[in-house]
């Protein structure tokens, strides 16, 4: 198999096999789990706010789901803002990062920028102050930020994603994951435990650099798929694999077949 790009993304623009109109799944957790959000801010900003408020979306990707987590931060805020003992204080001013992938389709999210700050305006009037939505593409196994410069870390169903195939699915023999895309429930042990090595090597890149990044007193809040090895492994991959193998199965030996992921 080939790739299109180094770098795995999701299907930009807004047609119907496109993360913008695929993702009611990712929009549906990001409502459920708002009340632990607004708890965790809640926690981090009682007593008073910075000027500006800096946060980062981690693996963003593209379509309505972004701007979502935007205007949902913007009301938990304003709802503390209210309640704040000082009513005198000045319009707190945001300023967010979206952060994905280099070949992610930021151009979607900026498209619905116009739009998105009128229906702000309407909504919160003089209590708003700037708000400046900014994309910084790359990998969130490494730097994105300077330190010290980011009150809050938001990321949601991306930590999953490995920063490559793990090292540990080639042997001697060949591939001892052979036939499959993932981990199954019918795979051998160092299946687990090679993708459990590099989730473990990416995570803790990722929280080395967020701690760099973070200002003191800073927060995150992370949602992410998991399981634990005793669960019983119940996954889209896992279709998606068996389908490919039958697709492979069905072509003749001649021909050479190339899948692009995106």
């Amino acid at each position: 198999m080939a790739t299109r790009s180094k770098f795995i993304h999701t299907n930009g623009g807004v047609g119907e096999t496109s993360y913008a109109n695929n993702s009611s799944f990712q929009s549906k957790l990001i409502s459920k789990v708002k009340p632990m959000l607004e708890q965790s801010i809640r926690s981090l900003y009682s007593s008073s706010l910075p000027s500006c408020l800096k946060v980062a979306d981690l693996g963003c990707s593209s379509g309505p789901n972004a701007l979502k987590l935007v205007s949902d931060i913007i009301d938990i805020v304003d709802s503390i803002s209210c309640n704040l003992d000082n009513h005198d204080h000045e319009p707190l001013a945001f300023q967010f990062f979206l952060n994905d992938q280099f070949r992610n389709d930021f151009n979607n999210i900026f498209e619905s920028l116009p739009h998105f700050y009128e229906r702000l305006m309407e909504e919160k009037g003089e209590r708003l102050g700037s708000c400046f939505v900014n994309a910084t593409p790359g990998s969130f196994y490494g730097r994105l930020f300077p330190n010290n410069s980011i009150h809050f870390f938001h990321s949601s169903t991306s930590l999953h994603w490995l920063s490559q195939a793990p090292k540990g699915l080639a042997n001697g023999t060949g591939l001892i994951n052979k036939g499959n895309i993932y981990i199954t429930s019918t795979g051998p042990p160092e299946v687990y435990q090679a993708y459990l090595d590099q989730f473990q090597h990416d995570f803790g890149a990722f929280l080395r650099s967020r701690a760099e990044e973070l200002v003191q007193g800073g927060g995150m809040f992370l949602l992410f798929l998991g399981r634990d090895q005793n669960s019983e492994i119940v996954a889209p991959y896992g279709i998606l694999g068996s389908a490919l193998n039958d697709m492979v199965s069905e072509v003749y030996m001649k021909h050479v077949i190339c899948i692009s992921f995106f």
